[in-house]
């Protein structure tokens, strides 16, 4: 049985790579602020800069801020990747310290702070209204392809990328490898 979850805690965090910021992050990045005194979001691989991280971690704290605005209870924190692990581990407690929620819904990240916090997926923290069917994968090949994605993120955020050339910059230099990496997840699932 599931325990229920309090109304308003001290201290949540989630760390999420938030590549781009889209609807369904900014649901949850409301709902992480409006749950607590304070909210820490870690912007994941923040060291990484490739097909899977195309944005860097000012660009993508922008992005965020874009949505939760100068809430004073938000904190941002970049946190790099070093590989999951007993290492990576220790990084984020050390980072985070105590908490009463940890936000994922990543599975393996689960399992490595289990024993640190109490961790929750993060559609419990959202009325089911608010559920949104959309990630980061899925606005990138769009914004490859060359499709409409402005309709899978907030209209600031939108306006960010647009304003700055991000989509632009994100399609000379990595459109044609996020479209060979959906090429090639389409000829694995034919197989």
């Amino acid at each position: 049985m599931i325990e229920p979850l309090p109304g308003r805690v001290e201290r949540i965090a989630m760390i999420a790579r938030w590549k781009p910021v889209h609807l369904g992050h900014a649901a949850v990045l409301e709902a992480l602020a409006d749950r607590a005194n304070r909210a820490i979001v870690g912007i994941g691989s923040s060291n990484a800069y490739d097909v899977s991280n195309p944005f860097t971690a000012i660009e993508t704290a922008s992005m965020i801020r874009c949505v939760i605005g100068d809430r004073p209870n938000v904190g941002l924190i970049e946190v790099p990747d070093l590989g999951h692990g007993p290492r990576w581990r220790s990084m984020v407690v050390r980072m985070l310290g105590p908490l009463d929620l940890f936000v994922t819904a990543n599975g393996y990240v689960r399992s490595l702070l289990a024993d640190d916090y109490r961790v929750i997926h993060p559609v419990w923290l959202l009325d089911p209204s608010r559920h949104i069917a959309v990630d980061g994968t899925m606005v990138r090949r769009r914004m490859a392809r060359g499709d409409d994605w402005r309709e899978l993120v907030p209209p600031p955020v939108a306006r960010f990328l647009d304003e700055h050339g991000l989509v632009e910059r994100f399609r000379r230099e990595f459109g044609a490898a996020t479209i060979a990496l959906e090429d090639e997840e389409k000829k694995s699932e034919r197989s």
